[in-house]
């Protein structure tokens, strides 16, 4: 991450914040789509030239008053709001938190104990730590499944297996930069970015600087043995696992997207049969 990140957050957000939305009175042409640094500086109660330092990396300690300040003047989402509140080391604890990598045996027993529902294991990076069988054939397109951002960018099933693949990764670049919130010198989510960089459209999405972790919106996914399947899902930290978050999938019931993850669960099943009968052959 760049030394003034405060600064860059700053600027990205507001340079995304319509006049408009912001309510916001103006007139004649304005030569920026978003705000202007004076009409954020107006709507969070300081002084033009702080709220210029601020961005220019020339002020480094606002209080927590400011921050919540900005962050009803730049209509910040929770996760952006704790972002700024790091990125200005005015968290409670401003020592880094390392993303978890091992999965607590139990949890995978739980998963997989759920054979009719997709569920997996991701961390902060997007990192893929476990997958319950379902899980596994949902994401059989794809070569690897260990980073669902490489999913996204790099490997070639995601354009096909993401209905909406701008979606996706917008969701996947917000959930990166909200991991360097956490941790900015963490290097395995840095050569992460660097990596997908190779994107031109990473790279435009991180230009953005938005950060945000999982929403709730529903997913539609192409899987090339079932079809579309549209699928909520749920997401829940995991307790003593810090950046862990245990991701379950779930169909309408009797909706076409259940009778196709159904049908995927039985074609998984089969072929898992298949793999254990041809080792068992081999074995003797």
């Amino acid at each position: 991450m760049a030394t003034n990140d405060l600064g860059l957050f700053l600027t990205a957000r507001r340079a995304a914040l319509s006049p408009d939305a912001a309510g916001v009175r103006w007139s004649g042409v304005r030569r920026v789509p978003g705000l202007r640094r004076e009409e954020v500086a107006m709507l969070a109660g300081v002084s033009v030239d702080y709220y210029s330092r601020l961005e220019q990396g020339r002020e480094h300690n606002p209080s927590a008053s400011v921050l919540n300040a900005l962050s009803r003047a730049l209509d910040l989402a929770t996760d952006a709001r704790e972002h700024l509140f790091r990125l200005a080391g005015a968290t409670p604890s401003a020592s880094p938190s390392p993303v978890s990598e091992q999965v607590d045996p139990s949890l995978h027993r739980l998963m997989d104990a759920w054979p009719d529902t997709p569920a997996l294991i991701l961390n902060r990076r997007l990192d893929i730590l476990a997958l319950n069988p379902l899980a596994r054939a949902l994401y059989s397109p794809f070569e690897e499944t260990e980073n669902l951002a490489r999913m996204v960018f790099v490997d070639p099933a995601g354009a096909a297996f993401f209905d909406d693949w701008d979606r996706s990764a917008q969701a996947c670049v917000a959930n990166i930069r909200l991991a360097l919130g956490y941790d900015p010198h963490d290097g395995a989510t840095l050569a992460l970015a660097e990596e997908l960089r190779v994107s031109p459209r990473f790279r435009a999405l991180w230009a953005h600087n938005d950060a945000r972790g999982k929403t709730h919106e529903a997913k539609v996914f192409v899987h090339p043995d079932v079809g579309r399947l549209t699928l909520e899902f749920n997401s829940f930290d995991v307790r003593g696992a810090a950046g862990q978050q245990l991701i379950v999938y779930r169909a309408e019931p009797a909706s076409a997207s259940d009778h196709a993850l159904r049908l995927l669960a039985t074609i998984a099943a089969t072929r898992d049969a298949a793999v254990h009968a041809a080792g068992q052959e081999l074995g003797r």
